[in-house]
């Protein structure tokens, strides 16, 4: 087991600012307050299930997260929950940025969006000081581009600090269909892909259906990632990524971050029904699909860690071994048991996600 624990992990996707505004969830609290406040609510299935806030994150030395913004556009015929018009999606994702905004005055968080910054966010994590007292680092992205009102949006998103866009989420979209959907990109979708490209942001290939991700990768010429993404070997769902899929990326010198959703993570799992202790879903599943991408890459650069584990779910459909977020510090001694090595275990704990963001941003 390694001799300490690891001071620096990054965690590539959290729902922050939906789980402060939708949840109505005071992150700065510590998780058991969270889930104490919400004992009798049955409005949301995971009330009194939290796994993430602040203080858990910096109690698990998770120093730098990619922090979304989420708002879904739908028509009548959708019946996903979403806002009526594309103004009304801008207006969400605006109210989300204003909460990581009052996070950086109130001195919690911190927005990364160079090289420079990312350096010296790395670096402070990476000292001896203490970690209770430092703000936790985040990356703006947009999870689902719908909220975009037209691609000339773009370059307003990203003078406020947007780095990196999902084209997608569930379902059809304004630009790209995403998952239980089928269909390429949009027109729209192309030209804002042109456009991201030309501002040098990052593709977020997650939640693409298998249409949309093959074409949006025959377009887009800059770097890619996928934020929170599982193996389709393993769990065969259109959610996950195909071996063939996986194969492009691992070309495209992207980085998968694995997610601890359960059903992602074991298969057979029925919402509403199933339960972690069931289906014996626990976080050395993780370790199963983060050592299938690292066989079919060959080394273990291209995995990491994007748990999405505020994604709308809480202890009822994540790992039963895990209480809050900070447990991600179980993840190096079940890796070390697995037959990795030091360095490959810091790889996929912050190595991978620093050097991709480096790259992306040099």
């Amino acid at each position: 087991m390694p001799n300490k624990k690891i001071r620096l992990i990054i965690d590539a996707h959290l729902d922050l600012s939906m789980n402060a505004l939708e949840w109505n969830r005071d992150l700065r609290l510590p998780v058991a307050a969270i889930n104490q406040r919400e004992k009798g609510m049955t409005d949301k299935p995971d009330r009194a299930k939290a796994t993430v806030s602040l203080p858990a994150l910096r109690e698990g030395n998770i120093g730098l997260v990619v922090a979304t913004q989420i708002a879904r556009y739908v028509t009548e015929d959708n019946p996903l929950p979403g806002w009526h018009s594309p103004e009304q999606a801008w207006a969400q994702t605006q109210g989300q940025l204003a909460w990581y905004k009052a996070m950086e005055d109130a001195g919690e968080m911190v927005m990364i969006k160079n090289k420079t910054a990312l350096d010296e966010h790395v670096a402070l994590w990476l000292n001896d000081d203490p970690n209770d007292q430092k703000p936790v680092g985040y990356i703006l992205s947009l999870e689902g581009a719908d909220s975009i009102i037209t691609p000339a949006y773009l370059k307003r998103a990203y003078s406020m600090g947007l780095r990196a866009i999902g084209p997608a989420h569930y379902g059809p979209g304004r630009y790209a269909n995403g998952t239980d959907a089928t269909g390429k990109l949009s027109t729209a979708g192309k030209e804002l892909l042109k456009e991201m490209d030309r501002l040098q942001m990052i593709l977020d290939a997650t939640h693409l259906c298998d249409d949309a991700f093959w074409d949006a990768l025959s377009i887009y010429q800059g770097p890619v990632w996928a934020s929170h993404n599982n193996c389709r070997a393993l769990v065969n769902h259109n959610r996950q990524f195909s071996d063939e899929m996986i194969n492009t990326l691992v070309e495209r010198k992207a980085v998968i971050g694995v997610a601890l959703d359960a059903w992602m993570m074991v298969p057979g799992w029925v919402r509403g029904q199933s339960t972690p202790e069931g289906m014996h879903c626990n976080m050395a599943k993780m370790i199963d699909h983060i050592d299938h991408i690292c066989q079919l890459a060959g080394n273990t650069a291209h995995v990491a860690i994007g748990t999405d584990l505020d994604g709308a779910f809480g202890k009822e459909q994540c790992p039963y071994d895990l209480e809050t977020i900070a447990d991600l510090q179980k993840i190096p001694a079940l890796l070390l048991q697995k037959g990795y090595h030091q360095t490959d275990i810091d790889n996929i704990m912050h190595n991978n996600w620093v050097q991709f963001l480096r790259n992306a941003w040099s």
